[in-house]
């Protein structure tokens, strides 16, 4: 019998409280989007870990991790069979690989807590700043993946968020774990039960949540007091009316010749339904149009299509294409959003910067032959420039393609580079019905108040929408319905203090991880020399 399975039935208890553990984080976010469990969510995992050694405890840390994972990204299965044509059992085990990766975090946070923290009072210090360390390397490792971080639970809780335009969403994923754990304390204490072998002290317990509460309250002040002073600034901001256009086109014949003139036919049929609205700005979803619109060699009448319509509504255009550009004997393609202008003449473009391994390009070709993009249309895309914004009638729009919404350097360097509107363009229709849209949506939220930025969101089957720079969610859309909306957004350029730190605060917590964790291993060196 291997290990696991042995501990797997010794400790099968703890293992439940775990899988509990992961399950409530799922419950955090949406669509179920029950926030306010996330402030409880660990504590069944930190009572598993109550006296186990660190090897255990990496073990029930993992299995949590998994749990997690896998309820939450559930919809990558469905997916990758729809639009990779892989088999349901190969699409649940790249799931399993994905969430195994990503709850090895979990794993390794489980396995320091109870290696390092002997007392008490080192749980409420420590296990909030490892999380936001091991969050904040997740944000950046293997190119990064830091979907739906703890603090994005609290999307829609504008009081608490606000804290963001400080500290990023990591302010948030720490302030939750700070509750957990000193939640965990109290329930130690009133229980009588010992961490590591200490005791739980009444000072103890008492000084962590009055720290917390004091903690709490400074935040909750600090958001009402900027809620106001945002407000303000938004009644004064110069501002536009910005339509959205969510064309419901399917996946399975979007890049279908026969259907291209339909797809352009309906996008402009939309568009002149917001004209009565008199929209300074229509919005398009990402690759909305699906031919190579800037390329001489792309189809002319259906560009011509699009130029002409714009002409006619006289309305600036902002929507999202495939393009290309040669290097010699080389053809570098880009996932690119352009700005035409109501003459109907290209005046600005962006290249997607962040790309989706697997979507637009094939990471790990060598060890994953089987795996192909879900994009079969066209190469592995290249990258654009990093902060790089479109001018328009005097303002700079910073444009976000897809997931690129999920990575807050790309939307902080756009805002330093003086964009006062952000429009993020996107086809979720990858995901269908699923949890996957509403995730990815919660996420955009967060944007907008680390920068103080309106964020318009044009998706193809949805959610598409309006946020104002202090997060609140202005209108949405409903999932894989046609629409048209208008709404008036301010044009703002406020300097944050995330702004002008950017990750600061994620980056002190793991500065601080990894001196403690020094410290700790000298110390556990000079204590074996001496026995």
């Amino acid at each position: 019998m291997t290990i696991i399975p042995q501990k797997l039935h010794e400790h099968r208890k703890k293992y439940l409280l775990a899988i509990v553990s992961g399950l409530l984080m799922t419950c955090a976010f949406p669509k179920i989007n029950l926030a306010w469990i996330a402030w409880v969510a660990f504590i069944p995992l930190l009572y598993s870990l109550k006296n186990l050694s660190a090897k255990h405890a990496f073990y029930i840390g993992l299995v949590s991790g998994i749990t997690h994972y896998i309820t939450l990204l559930y919809w990558l299965v469905p997916t990758m069979h729809t639009y990779g044509n892989l088999p349901i059992w190969l699409g649940g085990l790249l799931l399993l690989l994905l969430s195994s990766y990503l709850g090895l975090y979990y794993a390794v946070f489980a396995s320091f807590l109870t290696k390092f923290c002997k007392t008490p009072s080192s749980i409420t210090m420590w296990f909030p700043m490892v999380v936001v360390s091991l969050e904040y390397i997740r944000s950046f490792l293997f190119s990064g993946f830091p979907w739906e971080l703890i603090g994005y639970s609290q999307f829609d809780r504008l009081n608490l968020i606000q804290l963001s335009d400080i500290t990023g969403v990591y302010g948030l994923s720490y302030l939750i774990a700070l509750v957990n754990g000193s939640l965990y304390l109290a329930l130690l204490y009133t229980g009588r039960k010992k961490w590591q072998g200490a005791k739980v002290t009444k000072k103890t317990t008492w000084g962590s949540l009055a720290i917390t509460a004091v903690i709490m309250v400074i935040v909750l002040s600090y958001g009402n007091v900027r809620l106001q002073s945002t407000a303000r600034k938004i009644e004064t901001a110069e501002k536009i009316k910005v339509s959205i256009i969510q064309g419901n086109i399917d996946q399975s014949i979007k890049w279908n010749p026969e259907y291209q003139k339909n797809t352009i036919l309906k996008y402009l049929d939309l568009s002149f339904s917001t004209l009565p609205d008199s929209p300074s700005l229509i919005v398009w979803p990402e690759t909305a149009t699906p031919f190579y619109f800037s390329s001489p060699y792309g189809s002319q009448y259906l560009k011509k299509l699009i130029q002409e319509g714009v002409k006619e509504a006289n309305i600036s255009l902002l929507f999202g294409s495939p393009s290309y550009k040669r290097d010699g004997e080389a053809v570098n393609y880009y996932n690119t959003a352009y700005l035409v202008n109501p003459d109907g003449k290209e005046i600005g473009s962006y290249n997607k910067v962040h790309l989706v391994p697997y979507g637009e390009y094939v990471p790990l070709k060598e060890w994953f032959p089987f795996i192909g993009k879900l994009v079969a249309q066209v190469g592995d895309f290249k990258s654009g420039t990093e902060g790089s914004t479109i001018l328009w009638n005097q303002h700079r729009i910073g444009v976000q393609i897809c997931f690129e919404v999920i990575f807050p350097d790309l939307a902080r360097a756009m805002a330093s580079n003086q964009a006062d509107l952000f429009i993020n363009i996107t086809n979720d229709a990858w995901f269908g019905t699923s949890s996957g849209p509403f995730q990815h949506f919660s996420m955009t939220v967060f944007r907008a108040v680390e920068n103080k930025r309106a964020l318009v969101r044009s998706a193809n089957t949805g959610i598409s929408g309006f946020i104002d720079p202090t997060g609140r969610i202005m209108e949405t859309t409903s999932l894989s319905v046609d629409a048209a909306r208008t709404n008036t957004v301010p044009l703002m350029r406020i300097k944050t203090v995330y702004m002008k730190v950017g990750d600061l605060f994620a980056k002190i917590c793991l500065i601080a991880v990894l001196i403690f964790f020094s410290i700790c291993i000298m110390q556990h060196r000079k204590h074996n020399k001496m026995n």
